[in-house]
C-alpha cells in the first residue's frame, strides 16, 4: 500500500503510478468521503454529472435561442462602438 505524508495546509501528493492507473490529472476534482477512520478519495466524471442533474430540466429550445441570438446582437453593438 503506497504511504503518503501530509503537508503544510493539508496537502498530501497521490504517487504517480496511482494517478496513472486512475487518469487523475492537474486541476480534476475529486470526490472526499469520510467513513470511520477511512479517506476515501473517488475520482469523478464531471460529464456524467452534469448529464444527470440536466436530467430533469424542462428548456424551452425556441425560448432559449431566442435568448442567445439577443445577446448576440447586443455583443456585436457594443463590438461596433
Amino acid at each position: 500500500m503506497p504511504r503518503v505524508r501530509v503537508g503544510r495546509r493539508g496537502v498530501i501528493v497521490i504517487p504517480k503510478d496511482v494517478r496513472e492507473r486512475l487518469g487523475i490529472e492537474e486541476g480534476m476534482t475529486l470526490g472526499l468521503e469520510v467513513k470511520d477512520d477511512k479517506i476515501i478519495l473517488r475520482v469523478r466524471d464531471l460529464w456524467s454529472e452534469l448529464r444527470e442533474r440536466g436530467r430533469g430540466l424542462r428548456v424551452d429550445l425556441e425560448e432559449a435561442e431566442e435568448e442567445v441570438t439577443e445577446e448576440e446582437e447586443e455583443w456585436l453593438m457594443r463590438l461596433k462602438r
